[in-house]
C-alpha cells in the first residue's frame, strides 16, 4: 500500500469534513476523577450541550455564524447519568455532553434541531469535532446497555467512555469499526461509482463496506469491490480517514486501480455501478441524472480528488 502525500492541487489542501484539528484536549486522564469532574462540572466556564438521536441544537448568530446551543452547566437540563466529558480548549473551557430523549426546546424558536451531516458542514472545527464525540458516545451507549459477557445490565463510568458490569465486573469500551471506502479508477482513468439498492434514483457514490476479522485493509478493499461490483483491484492507495458515527465506523479512505473493467453488480447491496469519465460525471451532475455524495462525506473528497476540482452543482433549469 501507497500513502498518498504528494498532492497539491486546491482541492487536496480543503480538510476533509469531521477531521480537522478541534483545538479540544479530550484530557482522558481526568475520566476516573470523580473530584476534578464535579468541580469541572460546577465550573461557571464549563459549557454543555445536549444530544438527542444523533442530533443536537444549532443557532445562527449575528455575524452569520452556525453554533451549536450550549448553555452553562447550571442551565442544562437535569441528568444522573448519562452526562459525558468531552474535553477542555487552551482557555480551560470544559465541555460536556448530556444524552436526553429529546432536545429542549428554545424560548426565542430561533434554534433547529440538526444532524452531523449537515451540521459537519457548518460548524467550526470545534464544535464539529465535538459534535462528532458526543454523538459517537450517544450512540454507543444506546446499543450497548448490557454486558456481553453476562447479559446484566451495565453501569456508565469514566464519564461516559466506559460501562461497568456489577455482576461480572466486564469492562466495556466505545467501540469503532473499520471500514474502507474507495475511489476505484480503470485503464482510461474512469471513475466507478455505484448506487445502493435503497438510495434515491439518481444518487451515485463511492464503494465502501467493513473490515472482517483477521482481514488487512487493503484485502477489504480489493473484497468489497469485487462482491460489490463484481470488478477486480490492484495497487490500493491510502488516502486519509473520517470518523463517521453511523453509529460507530471509521471510514479508511482509499484510491484503487482495477485491473479489470467488467461490472456485475451484486443486487443485494449496490442495484446498479457505472464508470464515468469527468466530462460523463460533469454532464450528468448537471442534467441532475447524477446526485453526487454528500459534501460532508469522505466520498465526495475521494470523487474531487479523482475530479481534479470541487464538483459541479445542478444547473437551474427553472
Amino acid at each position: 500500500m501507497t500513502t498518498r502525500n504528494d498532492r497539491t492541487t486546491d482541492t487536496t489542501a480543503r480538510p476533509i469534513s469531521l477531521t480537522a484539528p478541534s483545538g479540544i484536549d479530550r484530557a482522558a486522564h481526568h475520566r476516573l476523577d470523580e473530584a476534578w469532574l464535579a468541580a469541572a462540572w460546577s465550573h461557571p466556564s464549563t459549557r454543555v450541550f445536549v444530544v438527542s438521536g444523533g442530533q443536537v441544537l444549532l443557532d445562527e448568530t449575528e455575524d452569520g455564524r452556525t453554533e451549536i446551543v450550549m448553555t452553562p452547566s447550571f442551565e442544562a437540563p437535569m441528568t444522573e447519568a448519562h452526562r459525558y466529558f468531552l474535553g477542555t480548549d487552551e482557555d480551560g473551557v470544559c465541555y460536556f455532553a448530556l444524552q436526553k430523549d429529546s432536545l429542549p426546546g428554545r424560548i426565542d424558536q430561533s434554534a433547529r434541531a440538526a444532524g452531523l451531516r449537515e451540521a459537519g458542514m457548518l460548524l467550526s472545527d470545534r464544535e464539529a469535532g465535538l459534535m462528532v464525540h458526543a454523538v459517537a458516545l450517544e450512540n454507543w451507549q444506546r446499543l450497548h446497555r448490557f454486558c456481553s459477557r453476562c447479559g446484566e445490565r451495565t453501569v456508565i463510568a469514566a464519564a461516559g467512555h466506559i460501562r461497568r458490569c456489577p455482576a461480572c465486573g466486564a469492562e466495556h469500551y466505545p467501540r469503532t469499526d473499520p471500514a474502507v471506502i474507495m475511489l476505484v479508477t480503470d485503464e482510461e482513468d474512469r471513475a466507478l461509482l455505484g448506487r445502493q439498492v435503497h438510495w434515491p434514483e439518481g444518487r451515485f457514490s463511492t464503494l465502501a463496506g467493513f473490515v472482517e476479522p483477521g482481514e488487512t485493509i487493503e484485502a477489504a478493499v480489493r473484497r468489497e469491490v469485487f462482491e460489490e461490483a463484481g470488478v477486480t483491484v490492484g495497487p490500493v492507495e491510502y488516502v486519509a480517514s473520517q470518523p463517521w458515527p453511523f453509529p460507530s465506523s471509521l471510514m479508511l479512505g482509499f484510491m484503487a486501480h482495477a485491473t479489470s473493467p467488467e461490472i456485475t453488480v451484486d443486487g443485494e447491496e449496490i442495484e446498479e455501478a457505472r464508470w464515468f469519465s469527468r466530462e460523463d460525471l460533469r454532464s450528468a451532475i448537471e442534467a441532475g441524472e447524477v446526485l453526487p455524495p454528500f459534501g460532508v462525506s469522505i466520498a465526495a473528497r475521494l470523487v474531487e480528488l479523482w475530479y481534479g476540482k470541487p464538483l459541479p452543482k445542478p444547473l437551474n433549469r427553472g
